[in-house]
């Protein structure tokens, strides 16, 4: 029996579309001498719909393409996500996401068994996942003889009868930063085809964010495609000015400069003109909406493009942005991703794909910082409250394994944080040397998580996840800081 298997995009929401590929599809694998032809799950409707899986007149146009399917298929067996009985192996469909967590060549197989992904983009309105395919067909010992190509619309072919005589496949070594490279350029690219978007205007810092955004969208849809923008303020060093511009030279990027402290002082003028006290924090924040609101919209706006957010998942998680500021734009592309993953990213992009220092060295070396205050002067070693080598692996605690200030007290109490959470030896100490500077730390960034982190992540772009816990999959409850009454009593023992 000769089996065809098709790795397909789907359009969810679009089952005209989807169908027309199906037959396409069919007919090749008929060409092919296939007697049957499987197809991923949720083939003709996608997965993610929203509420239009409750119009009727969205049904009625699924049964009419399925009957469509069948009336065409004839001498050929149609599988679109159901088990096949009696044929002497298993089909595994695969609605599941991309996730760095996953792994199906993992899977613990005991007969012949086909695996059908799809791939293409899928969205919750708030989260877009990617789906990379990674159809396999497994020999009766759970060893792996053919592999489609991942994150590519294909149709395979395999004997039935020869699946147990073909050798088994050595599932080549994949680093974390070649994965998340793979996954987001894969879901940038298919992103902005979906929504009609050519050209990606890029607020540059000096800063490893919007650095590794650049080198991202540039090799997507290529540097003539791609505009820089820094926008300087009178707390913007010399060093990260510089190191912009030759983020743009390296990679032949259109690049302006718009200063904004013109307009950021008249803005203040302006609220102190009708009474108002302005704090710094305030001033920071005026920056901040200033570079996005204003100027990366009205540039995006006026080359037909769109502008992005360059949010890492530390940042999301705590709400370190501002609202309309730094949080705004049409994609989070590096939002389910941590500070050290960013810089992994951005290695690999030097190394891996551009072969030479497309991002300046002095980029990822540089104390990350937002430039907007004296505080924050990086040519003093100033920058950002997030301690990144700690705090990334304590909100992943938090957002990624559901952990609360009491997982944490407890273990800090025995001595175990750094274990547990994941991070490098010697890190509390370094950062806390007391209990109350470690508890201090530990209830600003919880109830910041779980206060007005909560509002701004409802807020936020749509992301491209890449985990199995990115934010948007679930919808977040505003209920406010809680923390537990054996929290407390720790608290209180620690600090007595």
């Amino acid at each position: 029996m000769r089996i065809a298997y098709a790795q397909m995009k789907i359009a969810a929401g679009h089952p005209h579309v989807n169908t027309e590929k199906i037959l396409r599809f069919i007919d090749e694998a008929r060409e092919g001498g296939a007697d049957v032809v499987i197809f991923p799950e949720y083939a003709i409707t996608g997965k993610m719909l929203g509420d239009m899986i409750n119009q009727k007149s969205f049904v009625r146009d699924c049964e009419l393409c399925r009957e469509k399917i069948i009336a065409t298929a004839k001498d050929i067996k149609i599988v679109i996500g159901e088990k096949i009985s009696g044929a002497g192996f298993d089909v595994i469909f695969s609605s599941e996401p991309f996730s760095l967590d996953k792994n199906i060549y993992d899977k613990k197989i005991t007969r012949q068994t086909i695996y059908v992904g799809n791939v293409g983009i899928q969205n919750t309105g708030k989260t877009i996942y990617i789906f990379n395919g990674a159809s396999a067909v497994f020999n009766s010992r759970g060893e792996v003889v053919q592999i489609a190509e991942p994150f590519a619309e294909c149709l395979n072919f395999i004997e039935f009868e020869e699946i147990d005589k073909m050798p088994a496949l050595e599932i080549p070594e994949v680093s974390e930063a070649e994965k998340i490279y793979r996954a987001i350029s894969y879901g940038v690219k298919t992103f902005l085809e979906q929504i009609g978007v050519k050209k990606v205007v890029i607020g540059v810092s000096g800063g490893i964010d919007s650095a590794v955004a650049v080198a991202l969208y540039t090799k997507v849809i290529g540097a003539e495609n791609v505009l820089l923008v820094n926008m300087p303020s009178v707390f913007n060093s010399t060093t990260t000015k510089n190191l912009s511009e030759q983020l743009a030279k390296n990679l032949g990027c259109k690049y302006y400069v718009v200063p904004i402290q013109e307009s950021v002082d008249w803005t203040v003028k302006q609220l102190e003109s009708v009474g108002l006290n302005v704090s710094n924090f305030v001033k920071e924040n005026i920056q901040a909406r200033d570079r996005s609101s204003r100027i990366l919209a009205a540039i995006a706006a006026s080359v037909g493009g769109v502008f992005t957010c360059n949010a890492n998942k530390a940042e999301s998680t705590v709400g370190y942005a501002t609202l309309y500021g730094d949080a705004a734009g049409f994609l989070s592309a590096l939002a389910d991703l941590w500070k050290y993953q960013v810089y992994d990213l951005a290695r690999y992009l030097n190394e891996k794909i551009y072969g030479f220092e497309a991002i300046p060295q002095g980029i990822i070396d540089i104390v990350p910082s937002a430039e907007l205050s004296t505080a924050q002067n990086v040519d003093e070693g100033k920058g950002d409250p997030l301690r990144y080598p700690y705090h990334d692996y304590l909100l992943r605690a938090f957002a990624e394994s559901n952990l609360t200030p009491e997982d944490i007290l407890q273990w800090y109490s025995s001595g175990e944080v750094e274990k547990n959470i994941g991070c490098e030896a010697g890190l509390v100490e370094k950062y806390f040397p007391t209990a109350q500077e470690f508890i201090s730390d530990l209830e600003r960034w919880w109830k910041q998580f779980k206060g007005m982190g909560v509002a701004k992540r409802i807020q936020s772009p749509p992301i491209l996840a890449v985990t199995d816990k990115p934010y948007g999959a679930i919808f977040e409850s505003q209920n406010g800081v809680y923390f537990t009454k054996k929290y407390l009593e720790l608290k209180s023992k620690l600090l007595a």
